[in-house]
């Protein structure tokens, strides 16, 4: 089992946060000692809007991978939909080149849109951008000349990019928000699935895992490293872990439910969220890994990725969270895991 931590360099939502010149140096501090812990994995997703700090993901990763050994280090995620295969191929190469083999991309649809109108893509186009997008980088990572046209780039003869990755072949995860239609395009690529888990009971989870692995084999392809991307804290005691992190994930719940009509996320809510047949991964070192090895039971998975940082959560507390996480989650996991 891989456990990793992921973040949108969240800077606050309207209450007093941090800027970004504070908030991206903490990160790195972040990566950094995730690497020494033992973690496997760093995700950094991309954002265009005043409440996160990272609109080009590979250049702080970057930074990253100079001060780090072992950690890979992953998009969480790229929007494809809004970018071009071709910038996002030369830039995740970059990463990999510099972390000498570490680099990943995470491609998915993104929780928000503001990257439509930013980059002059229509909406009424989300599906058909990220499906067309996707198909032309997965061509791009193949080490021989790509030959390519679709609705909205201009087509490729014969181009083979350079230099190339460290990796022979550029790892690709789907990220899917749960549809069916995504779990079985993600098989029907024969790439990894990273499936977001924010809300609902464990065992809801366990189906969209179990069609993933039977549309592999009917697509033929060889099994697949699927993933979890859940929110989530750890502290020394629950109810600290608990404290800590429901004003952060709040803000960030309630943002998204304004903006969709929804309401407000209540402490009643959060505390539904982190029962232990529920989604979220908050809790002492004990509950998160207890939480951990029950769903590896239901979904068979090989990655866990939290996200540690929402909102204007201080960076002593995360830093602490990221501690515990490998020397005390980590270890236990693995045992339990290995045990069963």
């Amino acid at each position: 089992m891989e456990i990793g931590i992921y973040t949108f360099a969240d800077v606050g939502f309207g209450e007093p946060g941090v800027g970004a010149a504070q908030r991206i140096p903490e990160i790195i501090e972040e990566v950094v000692l995730a690497d020494q812990v033992g973690l496997s994995v760093f995700g950094l997703g991309e954002h265009h809007r005043p409440e996160f700090g990272s609109p080009a993901a590979p250049v702080i990763l970057a930074a990253a991978a100079s001060r780090t050994r072992q950690i890979r280090l992953s998009s969480a995620v790229t929007v494809l939909s809004s970018d071009d295969p071709v910038r996002v191929f030369e830039q995740f190469t970059a990463l990999d080149l510099v972390s000498q083999g570490r680099a990943e991309i995470m491609a998915g649809r993104g929780a928000f849109v503001e990257s439509f109108p930013l980059f002059g893509y229509d909406l009424n186009d989300y599906e058909a951008l990220f499906e067309e997008k996707l198909e032309l980088l997965l061509a791009l990572r193949e080490d021989k000349p790509v030959t390519w046209s679709g609705r909205f780039r201009s087509p490729l003869e014969n181009v083979v990019l350079h230099p190339r990755p460290v990796q022979q072949r550029l790892p690709v995860w789907r990220a899917v928000g749960g549809t069916p239609e995504s779990v079985v395009k993600a098989a029907q690529a024969g790439i990894p699935m990273a499936l977001a888990m924010l809300g609902g009971k464990l065992r809801q989870f366990a189906p969209q895992f179990e069609l993933y692995r039977r549309a592999l084999a009917h697509y033929g392809h060889a099994p697949q490293p699927a993933a979890i991307t859940t929110h989530g804290f750890v502290a020394p005691t629950t109810r600290e872990a608990a404290d800590l992190y429901f004003d952060g994930d709040s803000a960030l719940m309630n943002r998204v439910a304004v903006e969709r009509g929804m309401p407000p996320m209540r402490r009643a809510d959060f505390e539904q969220k982190i029962q232990p047949d529920s989604a979220y991964l908050v809790g002492a070192p004990e509950d998160v890994a207890a939480k951990i090895v029950r769903m590896h039971e239901l979904f068979g998975h090989q990655r866990t990725l939290i996200q540690l940082a929402v909102g204007s959560m201080l960076h002593q507390d995360i830093m602490q969270a990221i501690e515990l996480l490998g020397t005390r989650v980590l270890p236990l996991v693995r045992q339990q895991i290995s045990r069963k």
